[in-house]
């Protein structure tokens, strides 16, 4: 057997059938056979077929070639020609058309089996050049993707790098100036000063990392029992000491307590990007509200502040990396804080909302299952 599927279009019913007998006897399998162009579309559509062998001359308001050239363009479904009629403007139609071949009646069964398997042949290279020109164009649009990606990072974070590096060189070398002549509360000013550029590298250099491992698709998982309270207060601590917090974060816990299994790191990055975004966005004092709530198989994690808001037009790319509202102004950022929390939650199975309005604030809801 020859494992084709053939879809036979011929009006004149006796040379359907002898069609019809000499496929069967050459092995392929007729899936039907159809009078007219517009029941060709629509079998064609049901069956699927490997090969279509089309009278040029139906009768009806689609000839042959009109039905060909749909079917082709739409289902990449070739054709051989059948005619009785071999003038030049016929075939040079027909072949406008990328066809497959053509059989000029009346034929023999040699000439049918020859003109088949070649067909199928030019087909099977055909699909293959057309899916490597498919994978070719979109590796080259990857690659693209992936320099402006390049591009967009290494300004942004050589921007971001630049400003605690000029601050830690302008402090070191004006305590190297006055070290003899300054008091020592203005000496601890300015080395606090370079503990803090520290730390904010340190926070930029751990999301540039983060979302290496994220490009690359080996940003891991790996839930552990945690006390989500006990970290969550830890977390507010460890804000306050780095001077992140120029207020405190009302912090509330809904519901009874529970310990959960939720990877630890990702859940610090989710955490500690919302709360800094809701203390960066906020006015000074503003207030800022961080809610726990457990639920029976979910805990979510609500955090609201009364700041500038985000733009409704900005909604909908708010997790794309680099993306910054258009209302942030001068305010720093890399926009990489909110798709490192978005791939976290995923890695969660997870969820994450927002609900926010132009200068009255934003809250970030998060869901995370209890356990995995």
């Amino acid at each position: 057997m020859n494992n084709c599927k053939i879809l036979v279009v011929e009006d004149e019913l006796i040379v359907a059938k002898n069609l019809e007998n000499k496929l069967k006897k050459l092995g392929y399998e007729v899936v039907a056979m159809i009078p007219s162009g517009e029941e060709a579309i629509q079998k064609a559509i049901e069956e699927k077929p490997d090969l279509i062998l089309m009278d040029i001359m139906l009768q009806g308001e689609m000839d042959g070639i009109e039905t060909a050239e749909y079917i082709w363009t739409n289902y990449h479904i070739p054709v051989i020609y059948l005619t009785a009629n071999a003038d030049t403007s016929t075939l040079n139609r027909a072949k406008n058309t990328g066809s497959f071949g053509y059989l000029i009646k009346p034929f023999k069964e040699k000439e049918l089996n020859a003109n088949i398997e070649l067909a199928r042949l030019k087909h099977l290279e055909q699909e293959k050049l057309r899916q490597e020109l498919a994978i070719s164009q979109e590796l080259r649009k990857k690659a693209e993707e992936l320099s402006e990606l390049r591009s967009r990072y290494m300004s942004i974070t050589s921007h971001e790098f630049r400003n605690p590096l000029t601050s830690i060189i302008m402090s070191a070398d004006l305590l190297e100036m006055y070290n003899d002549k300054w008091s020592e509360d203005k000496k601890k000013k300015h080395l606090q000063r370079i503990q803090k550029a520290v730390k904010n590298m340190n926070s930029l250099l751990e999301d540039v990392l983060t979302l290496g491992r994220m490009e690359s698709g080996k940003l891991s998982f790996q839930p552990t029992r945690l006390n989500l309270v006990k970290l969550c207060e830890q977390i507010l601590d460890e804000l306050q000491i780095a001077e992140l917090m120029p207020q405190p974060i009302v912090f509330a816990i809904n519901g009874e307590t529970q310990d959960a299994y939720i990877d630890e790191k990702l859940l610090r990055h989710i955490l500690v990007n919302l709360l800094s975004n809701a203390i960066k966005y906020s006015p000074q004092g503003g207030r800022v509200d961080f809610t726990l709530n457990f639920d029976e198989n979910w805990v979510v994690f609500q955090i609201r502040d009364r700041g500038i808001g985000i733009p409704p037009e900005d909604l909908q790319k708010l997790f794309e990396t680099f993306h910054r509202a258009g209302n942030v102004g001068e305010i720093p950022g890399t926009g990489l804080g909110l798709s490192i929390v978005k791939s976290c939650v995923d890695l969660h199975q997870g969820d994450i909302y927002v609900e926010s309005k132009v200068g009255e604030g934003t809250k970030f809801t998060v869901k995370l299952p209890i356990s995995c």
